[in-house]
């Protein structure tokens, strides 16, 4: 009987932990230890007094790779909450990206007119280069970057995703 595997999916998690030393590492070393790729990451505080915080995973895998990621990452001990945002159902995922481009002419004059299009502020300019600041759904961010590679793109940083379930609940 051959067993039939399904296609590998993104998922987007969101975890809620203590904010304390080295659970960052824990759940990175859960990750690294069985061979499951992190396509984004951030983690930010998010209570009054800075106990708490949330993480916010990417990652790619099968459905019982995911479930068997939410199971360990539930297990780890100042883990509060695990949710997987893809699977709770509508959710909201944005990111931020400083994009760097150099160019004179017509190319500085395209590149302006197609951060206005896709409503990046600049946030740096010089006689030779701008710095924009975009943030939305990762596929404007990424459309955004292709664009500006054929312009003079020099340097992208991004923060990565960050996404949050739509309604009144919380994740």
């Amino acid at each position: 009987m051959k067993i039939q595997h399904r296609e590998s999916e993104r998922h987007v998690l969101t975890v809620t932990v203590d904010n304390e030393a080295g659970i960052l590492a824990k759940i990175a070393g859960l990750f690294t230890a069985r061979g499951y790729n992190i396509d984004s990451l951030t983690v930010a505080d998010i209570s009054e007094d800075h106990a708490v915080s949330r993480i916010t995973i990417v990652t790619n895998g099968p459905p019982p790779v995911i479930d068997q990621i939410r199971a360990q990452l539930e297990r780890l001990v100042p883990v509060h909450r695990v949710t997987d945002l893809t699977e709770a159902g509508p959710h909201v995922e944005r990111e931020l990206a400083l994009v760097k481009v150099a160019g004179t002419g017509e190319k500085r004059v395209e590149a302006l007119r197609l951060a206005e299009v896709f409503r990046a502020s600049v946030v740096d300019i010089t006689t030779s280069s701008f710095i924009f600041e975009l943030t939305g759904a990762p596929d404007k961010i990424d459309n955004f970057v292709a664009l500006m590679r054929e312009l003079g793109l020099v340097e992208v940083g991004r923060t990565g995703i960050v996404g949050m379930m739509r309604g009144t609940e919380g994740a």
